[in-house]
Order: structure tokens, then C-alpha cells, then sequence
């Protein structure tokens, strides 16, 4: 970045000329609109962490996989050569950028179906950073479930069935029951490994945690690394340990009990907005609140889902559903989607009979309505 401009050929150069309904800063490496990064990596247009985020967690793992089928069915299918670029929302980039720079998460907010959780498929495909990390909150969500499982229970039960079988003699641990086979990063403990590149991790719905949940995720966020107290304890004779993680069929090697990131994941929170975090939590994050989808961008997402079938059909549904949505309120894009998906199906007439159907699917959210 010579001259501060991301080396990204999706806009044309500066001459001074406005580009048709976009908008993009020379700062951004993520534009939102749909479009693969063109530089060779992210490494190549992204300065350096602040002193203060720098991390140095080894040993260094293995890009991870792409996930297109996941993606795909979360966003569409990826642009293809001719299609329209998806309208940029400043906002959104901006903030995405911000937190991609500062190596801090960024906490979205909206109301439901307003696209906070498909922000980082759509993040993870521009960028090329590989499988996304999904982490759904419940009540029940512990930190420690979103860092790693031990299954000390099967490590026993495997040992003992060894011993019957091979050695009655043999002691509770033979050295044949690798403790790695047991241990199991969670999504927050998979995206905190030490990659050169950062993971994207989705903590989805973190307003429906309990109430400590967002205070006991303060230190994981400033110190970017936890201890796994299994391994701590056995890494004067085993100093590495190879452990599973979330991507499916994936392990990682851990160094002395210890997971400690190198690139910060960009991670990701959505909230609804039921409850208020504590004042520390959001100290540690920026913010980042989604409006409902215009018409242009429900438009983007429907040309993204169904591509010419959606015709001109799917386009007067765009206008009448967001025609609805100003009037009503509390309608999500989900609803609008479901209707395209029937409507462009060839089982649907425009008669009585599908104007009751689309009156149905149309139902505000609103808890307050009847």
C-alpha cells in the first residue's frame, strides 16, 4: 500500500469521476460488495496491529479450508463475472474495517432478519479467510464450552478397555491413550490458535447468555490466550500436544497447555438488543447497529438468492414487501426470501389464493401486534 489505497482492482482508479452507486475509502480492504479480494492475500493490503493487540502465539497452524457449500447456503452463491456489484453500506464497512485494523471484535446490533450473522460469511468470502467459526449463545453457554471440551469420561473407558484387552497389569495411563484425543476446541478456542491470517468467529445472539457469560469473556478478548489445565499438567513430558478442533475433521498442535492467537480473530457478535452489556465488555469492542434492508439492498439479496429467477416477480415483490415493512414494521428479510422462493417456483398463480398466502408469510414480528 504505497499510497495508503488497498491493492484491490474491484474499483477503478482515482480519476476523479464518481463510480455509479458506490461508495468506497482507500482505507478499506472489506467493501461489502460482494466481490473476492483481489490482492494475492489480506496480508498484502493490512497494516500492522496496534503495539497493544500484538500477539505471538505459536506454533503457527495451517490456513484453514474454505467452506463454500456453508456459504452458499447462508449468502447465495458467489458474484459471478457481469453480475452487479451488491450496494456498499458505509457504515458497515467502515466498521468492519475498523475492527479488522484495531484487532477488536465488533458487536452488531438489530433487529431479527436484519443480516447481522450473514455479515460474516459475506466478510469471510471477500477476504478469503476460510471457514467461518460459528459460536450460538443459549442460556446455558458456558465460556469454557466456547473454548474446549474434555472427555475424560472416554479417555477413562478407552484406557480401561485397553488394559482388559491387552494388559490387565498396565496402569491408568500407558502412554497409549494420547490425551490430545480427547480434548476438543471449541469455536472461541479454534479462532484463538495461532494463525497467520485471522479467523472469523461468529458468537451469534450473545444477549441470550446468562449473566456472566459477557464479563467472562473480558480476558479472553484483552489477552488473546487461555490455558487448557490438562495439558499444563503434563507438558513437562509431553511439551505438544495435538488436539481436535471445530473444522470438521481438523487438528491443531498446543504448545506447553497454552492456545495463544497470532493474528487476532475478526470476531463478531450479534445481539438482538434484549439485554445491555456491561460497560467493560463494550469498552472492548466497537459497535456497530444495522437498520432493516433498504430496498436496494433487499433487491441485492434477492438477485444474490435466485439470480434470474426472480425476474420481474421477485423484483415487485421487493417493492411491496418493503412498501409493507415501512407501514407495519418488524418484518425480517426471511420472510421476503420465502415468498420470492414460492413465488418463482411455477406452483403459484398471482391469484386470491397467493395474495392470502403472501398475507400470511408477511406477519410483523412485533410481539406487540396481533
Amino acid at each position: 500500500m504505497s499510497d495508503g489505497r488497498p491493492a484491490d482492482d474491484r474499483f477503478p482508479p482515482d480519476t476523479g469521476q464518481d463510480v455509479p452507486n458506490q461508495t468506497t475509502a482507500p482505507w478499506w480492504v472489506y467493501h461489502g460488495d460482494g466481490r473476492t479480494l483481489a490482492a494475492r492475500d489480506l496480508d498484502d493490503v493490512l497494516m500492522g496491529p496496534p503495539p497493544w493487540r500484538t500477539f505471538d502465539g505459536g506454533p503457527l497452524q495451517p490456513r484453514p479450508a474454505e467452506d463454500q457449500a456453508e456459504t452458499t447456503r447462508r449468502i447465495g452463491p458467489p458474484a459471478r463475472e457481469g453480475d452487479p456489484p451488491r450496494p456498499v453500506d458505509v457504515a458497515e464497512a467502515d466498521m468492519v474495517n475498523a475492527a479488522l485494523y484495531l484487532r477488536r471484535p465488533l458487536l452488531i446490533t438489530g433487529r431479527p432478519g436484519t443480516g447481522k450473522s450473514s455479515l460474516a460469511y459475506r466478510v469471510a468470502r471477500e477476504l478469503r479467510l476460510g471457514r467461518v467459526l460459528r459460536w450460538p449463545i443459549t442460556t446455558r453457554t458456558t465460556l469454557k464450552s466456547g473454548l474446549y471440551d474434555y472427555d475424560a469420561i472416554g479417555r477413562a473407558q478407552d484406557a480401561a478397555a485397553r488394559r482388559a484387552a491387552a494388559d490387565p497389569e498396565a496402569g491408568p495411563d500407558d502412554g497409549r491413550t494420547g490425551i490430545g484425543d480427547y480434548i476438543r476446541l471449541g469455536p472461541l478456542g479454534t479462532a484463538l490458535l495461532p494463525y497467520r491470517l485471522p479467523r472469523i468467529l461468529l458468537i451469534d445472539e450473545l444477549d441470550k447468555s446468562d449473566i456472566d457469560l459477557p464479563n467472562d469473556l473480558l480476558n479472553i478478548f484483552e489477552e488473546g490466550e487461555f490455558d487448557i489445565p490438562e495439558l499444563v499438567r503434563i507438558a513437562s513430558r509431553e511439551p505438544t500436544a495435538e488436539v481436535l478442533t471445530a473444522d470438521p475433521g481438523a487438528t491443531a498442535q498446543v504448545a506447553g497447555g497454552r492456545v495463544r492467537c497470532r493474528a487476532f480473530p475478526l470476531i463478531l457478535i450479534t445481539s438482538n438488543g434484549e439485554k445491555e452489556f456491561p460497560p467493560a465488555l463494550l469498552r472492548r469492542c466497537l459497535r456497530l447497529e444495522l437498520p432493516p434492508p433498504n430496498l436496494d439492498q433487499l433487491a441485492a439479496m434477492v438477485a444474490a438468492r435466485f439470480g434470474q429467477r426472480a425476474g420481474d416477480r421477485g423484483q415487485e415483490l421487493v417493492r411491496l414487501f418493503v412498501a409493507r415493512s415501512a407501514r407495519e414494521g418488524g418484518m425480517s428479510a426471511d420472510q421476503l426470501l420465502n415468498s420470492v422462493h414460492l413465488a418463482t417456483s411455477d406452483r403459484f398463480e398471482g391469484d386470491e389464493h397467493w395474495d392470502r398466502l403472501v398475507d400470511a408469510l408477511w406477519r410483523s414480528l412485533d410481539a406487540t401486534r396481533p
